[in-house]
């Protein structure tokens, strides 16, 4: 029996209607935050032209995602003690910020690559909430039979955004003509591809001014009465629960599991444009690769989240499948970009399929990995289990990002380790025993 089940009086949860709106305002906050991450990536051909980055800007550009990840522990002490309103407020006015910095209108182009680099550290900042707040979200406002789908519906919006970035950027902003020679391109073509590329960053910033606005007039911390016997019950402190954490041997293995794949394959999206141009595909192409990988990722993910919600207890069965998908699809990608060596067909149906293929695994497992987490260290506030292991992704695609900003010529080690992170992930799911200590809690004590 969980630790907090001693002296907690049955009760029946209430649900309000609002909680949908409370999604919908958290959700569209996450997919704006995604959006303005992957501004740069699948416009990178553009970008160097209209603001002169180099390779190196452009990795640094993603990078400052992961590294906004640095006060994570903040904005988890925040939520824990001040609830999801004040954090929420916080998170969506560094955003506003950061989107408004990167459209400053600075004639000096060095000045104003650093306004663009600047607003996309503030950016960074708020991943910490929009990517660990839901499942605190969805315990809060949720019935159990509906949590799996709320924490998916929450989390994965986030992935929408920088889907949509890949949607956004190349049907928006022109790309150079194909050509490699950018100085012999005319002054007119130049300013054109600036001025599109300001247009999208005037329009993001409207954007998340608008969610700022809502959030500020509507966004309460919980409801009146919680949902359910878990939302209700006394959590562990702030420092217990990391002891509790650091201290659990199956968290640890099954919080590496998620965070290898996930943020290689983060790193990986992040310049998906980059990898793919050595092998002759376009901007556009890649950015629909990267737009179908996400939303299918995001599909799949709350179908699963559903069915995990109407089917309890199967978790880790669905993660197995997930994984192993991700593994063969990783590899199959790996492989054909390696022509000269396995000789397989390098054409633009097998990279749209294994790219499509691979995010729909990876992305889908992001809800149910999270679920899992909770599930095992209860009572440990949904919002600092989260924190830990996103942060722990967050470091891996650091790393990998920061080894790309010197290995930026050639890209296949950077492709091999995908598959590597996946089996590696597959094996650590496969030796881990699952336990539903806040699901015994709800089941069990509200009968």
């Amino acid at each position: 029996v969980p630790a907090a089940v001693p002296g907690l009086t049955p009760l029946a949860g209430r649900v309000y209607g609002r909680r949908w709106l409370v999604l919908l305002l958290f959700s569209l906050l996450g997919f704006a935050q995604g959006l303005v991450w992957n501004s740069w990536g699948p416009i990178q051909n553009s970008a160097r032209l209209a603001f002169g980055f180099s390779g190196w800007d452009i990795a640094l550009l993603v990078f400052w995602g992961p590294i906004g990840f640095a006060p994570c522990f903040f904005f988890m002490w925040l939520m824990d003690k001040k609830g999801l309103r004040v954090t929420v407020l916080l998170t969506s006015s560094l955003m506003v910020l950061g989107a408004g910095l990167r459209c400053v209108p600075v004639s000096d182009l060095e000045i104003r690559k650093k306004l663009i680099h600047g607003g996309q550290l503030l950016n960074g900042l708020a991943g910490p909430t929009v990517m660990n707040a839901a499942p605190f979200l969805s315990t809060t406002w949720f019935s159990p039979d509906e949590r799996a789908t709320a924490t998916a519906i929450a989390s994965l919006l986030n992935y929408l955004g920088a889907a949509g970035a890949f949607l956004v950027g190349p049907l928006v902003v022109p790309s150079p003509n194909g050509t490699s020679h950018l100085p012999l391109l005319s002054q007119s073509n130049t300013e054109h591809i600036k001025d599109r590329i300001e247009a999208v960053l005037y329009a993001e910033f409207g954007m998340v001014s608008l969610i700022f606005s809502a959030a500020l007039a509507y966004f309460p911390s919980r409801p009146p009465f919680p949902p359910s016997v878990a939302a209700a019950s006394q959590r562990l402190s702030y420092r217990r629960s990391f002891c509790r954490l650091l201290s659990n041997f199956r968290f640890l293995m099954i919080a590496l599991a998620y965070a290898i794949p996930l943020g290689v394959f983060s790193g990986w999206s992040g310049v998906l444009d980059l990898i793919l141009t050595p092998v002759h595909v376009s901007q556009v192409d890649a950015g629909w690769i990267g737009f179908w990988s996400i939303v299918g990722g995001c599909v799949v993910g709350i179908a699963m989240a559903r069915f995990a919600d109407f089917i309890r207890g199967m978790l880790k069965f669905i993660l197995l499948l997930l994984l192993s998908g991700a593994t063969l699809a990783s590899t199959w990608f790996t492989l054909t970009c390696l022509t000269s060596v396995t000789h397989l067909p390098l054409t633009t149906a097998t990279l749209y399929t294994s790219c499509i293929l691979l995010g729909i695994f990876l992305n889908s497992s992001v809800p149910i990995f999270f679920e899992l987490f909770v599930e095992t260290v209860y009572p440990v506030p949904e919002g600092i289990t989260c924190g830990v292991v996103t942060f722990l992704s967050n470091v891996f695609m650091g790393v990998l990002l920061f080894f790309l900003t010197f290995y930026h010529t050639e890209f296949s080690w950077f492709n091999w380790c995908l598959p590597g992170s996946c089996l590696l992930s597959l094996l650590l799911i496969l030796c881990f025993r699952e336990s539903y200590d806040r699901l015994y809690l709800d089941v069990v004590v509200s009968v």
